[in-house]
């Protein structure tokens, strides 16, 4: 059948909103529980990896990608040409470039709103003190191979990047991956970006961090990967900053009767074919609401490509809780503090009002979320495992450095260098004390 027997309508749980209750109860336990699998054994394989890239640069990269992706470059060869990267872009159907174009805007359009200024106040006696936002000067973008490509995640990293103003971006992927799907080519040429270098996995992401004398050193490093992409990217963060590690993708859906289950099911569904660790979540005061999305998801899994993924997701990491309330139902969506919330009720304003942790809220039966996957312009980006509880989506800001500026005067540091000596004795600190009071003796 379906994977999904658990799913009956005597053993969907109902839950008040009660953080107890909610933390207790089983399937949320085991759904909250989930992690991005950097187990011991992947971490020493991918210290081993860096320690070698560090001491040996291009010739241990090299040796690498012979050993992990079967193929055999030289320092020359590790840059791909501009002249690959149009020809592989040619090979892709004009109407998808079309839409790559249309969705290239929205995304610019909407992290143009995300910049931040130099700003600066006045203080009495003519102190001045402000801010200066610059741009990270070299950023590295992981692409990552497998068996798909997402150009949608190059468009979703870079453009924040150069809207942001960063003037180098370099980007790195597996090359058979690059090879196999020309649309990432596509995306990389329409937006410019033509510092591409072919290798992927620890070793691309520790080059980048690093530098070799081919790769060069970036400032931070953002593109999912896989476990071992992701103990990479942990383990080089100090010397150059991340994104973050990102964990299994998740949808909660918060709806009420109003809701048709069909759309329900398959926004769900959206997510669930991701990965066999996915969570996908329906939460509704409507018993009937529930038991209508559960035979949906049935039918609308059948005939999917990924029928056995999605059938594992559900099975493991789906839930359908009936709750008493909406307010409940939002109460409940804000403690697990998910990737993806969408609402769907009567009253959709008001419930997405009550929401304070997601990583992106998409609002009304018409706003599913690979609107914002794709399309709207907002970034997919976004924090997951609870961690909308204090992260943000991916953005301009991301990419943007604050510096302080202090402007004193004779007149006030005179003003208020007793006090600032005061507080630096406090902390035993004679010479901060002194680097004030020298200058009024």
């Amino acid at each position: 059948m379906f994977g999904f027997a658990f799913l009956t309508s005597a053993m969907i749980e109902i839950l008040k909103v009660n953080g107890a209750l909610a933390a207790e109860n089983p399937k949320l336990k085991k759904i909250l529980s989930r992690d991005v699998g950097l187990n011991n054994e992947i971490m020493t394989r991918t210290d081993a990896i860096i320690r070698e890239i560090r001491e040996r640069g291009d010739a241990a990269l090299i040796e690498f990608t012979t050993r992990f992706d079967g193929v055999q470059l030289t320092p020359e060869t590790l840059r791909v040409d501009r002249q690959t990267i149009a020809e592989l872009a040619a090979q892709v159907d004009a109407e998808l470039i079309a839409a790559m174009r249309e969705a290239i805007a929205n995304i610019r359009h909407y992290h143009e709103h995300q910049l931040t200024k130099d700003w600066e106040i006045e203080r009495p006696n003519g102190v001045r003190l402000g801010q200066r936002v610059r741009p990270l000067q070299i950023v590295g973008l992981y692409v990552p191979g497998g068996s798909a490509a997402y150009p949608s995640t190059v468009m979703m990293n870079a453009i924040p990047a150069q809207v942001a103003g960063v003037p180098r971006i370099v980007v790195v992927t597996p090359p058979a991956q690059f090879q196999a799907n020309p649309v990432i080519a596509a995306v990389l040429q329409e937006l410019g970006l033509f510092e591409v270098y072919t290798v992927g996995g620890a070793q691309a992401v520790a080059a980048l961090a690093f530098g070799t004398e081919t790769l060069p050193r970036v400032d931070k490093i953002v593109g999912p990967g896989n476990a071992y992409v992701a103990a990479a990217k942990k383990q080089v963060y100090g010397a150059v900053d991340i994104d973050s590690i990102a964990g299994p993708s998740e949808i909660v859906v918060v709806a009420d009767d109003t809701a048709r289950a069909d759309f329900v099911a398959a926004d769900l569904l959206s997510q669930a074919e991701h990965s066999e660790d996915a969570a996908a979540i329906l939460i509704t005061p409507s018993e009937a609401l529930a038991a209508a999305v559960r035979e949906e998801l049935i039918r609308q899994t059948v005939t999917l490509s990924r029928k056995a993924i999605v059938e594992k997701s559900l099975a493991d990491f789906g839930a359908l809780l009936v709750v008493e309330t909406m307010a409940a139902a939002c109460a409940l969506a804000d403690a697990i503090a998910p990737e993806h919330v969408e609402v769907i009720t009567e009253d959709c304003e008001a419930h997405a009002a009550l929401i304070h942790n997601a990583g992106a809220i998409f609002v009304g039966p018409y706003s599913p979320e690979p609107v914002g996957d794709y399309f709207a312009g907002t970034n997919h980006v976004l924090p997951t495992g609870g961690t909308a509880r204090f992260s943000s989506a991916l953005g301009v800001y991301d990419f943007l450095k604050r510096t302080s500026v202090i402007r004193y005067t004779k007149e006030e540091l005179l003003r208020t260098a007793a006090s600032i000596e005061r507080l630096a004795l406090a902390e035993g600190f004679e010479a901060h004390a002194r680097s004030a009071t020298i200058r009024y003796e």
